[in-house]
């Protein structure tokens, strides 16, 4: 499945993105994906649901996304108590195919992304 190549490999194709430390990603100021390890607040609330892995965080357009990922999707996508009421989800990477990875980010990058950009970007067709 997915690695943090494929991330990097992925958020390198959108405009005006980059890498702004190891394993963080923005366009702009904006945070668009990141390297999320658990902590131990997160171990605790998770329980024996915690993953362990890589943990991918990611932008998404509001919480009601978030909550239909994690209801379509349990054993790719989570939460933790520390982003409730935070438009951000929690991914498995090694759970996750490319073309979803794709997709995830690339909605992220438009959840953050100037809208001009973001304007340019699906009308030259590049979703």
């Amino acid at each position: 499945m997915a690695n943090w190549d494929d991330v990097a490999q992925v958020v390198a194709a959108l405009p005006e993105t980059g890498q702004t430390s190891p394993r963080t990603w923005r366009v702009r100021k904006k945070l668009v994906a990141w390297e999320r390890p658990l902590r131990k607040a997160d171990f605790e609330a998770l329980g024996d649901d915690a993953p362990d892995g890589d943990i991918l965080g990611a932008r998404v357009p509001d919480e009601g996304v978030k909550w239909a990922l994690i209801a379509d999707k349990p054993d790719v996508y989570f939460t933790t108590p520390h982003f409730d009421g935070y438009p951000a989800i929690l991914v498995r990477l090694a759970a996750i195919d490319i073309p979803e990875l794709t997709e995830l980010i690339t909605e992220s990058w438009l959840t953050q992304a100037p809208k001009t950009v973001a304007k340019k970007f699906l009308a030259d067709g590049q979703r």
